[in-house]
């Protein structure tokens, strides 16, 4: 008699007040990549004050204001579950706020330095300059083996990476982590930081496949035919900002009317 195989757990923390920009998505999009593989998943939400499971498989964070950054960071270090399910061989993805908590530390509302969780070896602080908000380009380290990187950023911390830490890539467009040294993101082992929205998982199906083997190992490839085409319009926009829109756009209409 067979057996029906546990379901992939993909666990979204806290989206009450890390979901402003629709990170949420991210875990969507890596629970439907599987399941078009046939290999079940869930996405387990996880809210403030309840205990964070430390046997998923995947965790996912987003962007947030700064009360609430800061309340998910003490709600974090309130436990170890999560270090605890990283060191059991656990992915990570956080996006801008979600990246900046599991750093060392931040800089919250009052200017004040927060404790981060550690699992990146980067720290946050804010400066007198505008926001970093507009289209991203990003070209992946060499390692993780991945093609360029769309996302959008909206964020006003200026995070500094690790004299030895990885950086999830180079800028080609946009500020990233904006500390200088033309640095986006933070990849340690299976704990992945970005400043890039989208969510950048639709936006970059790669890079959730990515996160996907570093768990799973070895996947079928899907048809991202259609995806592949709409990225290149955006990496193409974002490249070429002042070029006609619509017609860049086209892509877009052609799979809204599903044709």
């Amino acid at each position: 008699m067979s057996t029906v195989p546990e379901p992939v757990s993909i666990a979204l923390l806290y989206p009450e007040l890390l979901g402003t920009y629709g990170d949420g998505g991210n875990a969507t999009v890596l629970a439907q990549r599987l399941r078009w593989r046939n290999i079940p998943a869930e996405v387990v939400d996880v809210h403030a004050g309840e205990p964070i499971p430390s046997s998923c498989q995947i965790y996912v964070m987003g962007g947030g204001e700064d009360a609430p950054q800061a309340l998910a960071a003490r709600e974090l270090r309130s436990g170890s579950a999560l270090v605890d399910a990283v060191a059991g061989g656990a992915a990570v993805l956080a996006v801008c706020a979600g990246l900046q908590v599991l750093g060392n530390r931040f800089a919250g509302e009052d200017g004040k330095a927060h404790d981060g969780l550690g699992l990146l070896d980067c720290e946050t602080h804010r400066d007198d300059g505008p926001r970093r908000v507009g289209e991203v380009v990003v070209t992946p380290d060499p390692s993780l083996d991945l093609p360029d990187l769309t996302g959008y950023e909206n964020h006003g911390g200026v995070t500094t990476i690790g004299p030895d830490a990885q950086p999830l890539g180079r800028v080609v467009v946009g500020h990233g982590n904006d500390g200088g040294d033309g640095t986006e993101g933070i990849v340690n082992d299976r704990v992945v930081g970005t400043y890039l929205h989208g969510p950048v998982l639709a936006r970059n199906p790669a890079l959730a496949d990515h996160l996907l083997t570093s768990v799973l190992g070895a996947l079928d490839p899907l048809d991202d035919g259609e995806v592949d085409a709409l990225r290149k319009e955006r990496l193409h926009a974002a490249r070429h900002p002042h070029m006609h829109m619509p017609q860049l756009t086209s892509g877009w209409r052609r799979l809204l009317r599903g044709n």
